[in-house]
């Protein structure tokens, strides 16, 4: 079955950095429109970057900060976080989403960036 598996999270002070992975089975990551989204408490849900085959989006919020990126050997998905603010403090989540427009969420993983 399809399966998403988050890592990397944890605690940073302001300006460092993180790695985000999401480890797929079931599927293989460059068939699907993959992407990282955020949830802060108190808020909605947003989406921070995806990629697909043909391209990658990102927030602007996160422009020139975060990058998203493929291995489809590893069918992994990361998200590398640089400069991180107290306000990228969040539950963070992988999903994938088919061309059938199946979608798929991961288990979520916490990045905490506080001095």
């Amino acid at each position: 079955q399809v399966q998403l598996v988050e890592s990397g999270g944890g605690l940073v002070q302001p300006g460092g950095s993180l790695r985000l992975s999401c480890a797929a089975s079931g599927f293989t990551v460059n068939s699907y429109i993959m992407s990282w989204n955020r949830q802060a408490p108190g808020k909605e849900r947003e989406l921070v970057a995806s990629i697909t085959s043909t391209g990658i989006y990102t927030a602007d919020s996160v422009k020139g900060r975060f990058t998203i990126s493929r291995d489809n050997a590893k069918n992994t998905v990361y998200l590398q976080m640089n400069s991180l603010k107290p306000e990228d403090t969040a539950v963070y989540y992988c999903k994938g989403v088919s061309r059938a427009g199946n979608a798929y969420w991961g288990q979520g993983t916490q990045v905490t960036v506080s001095s």
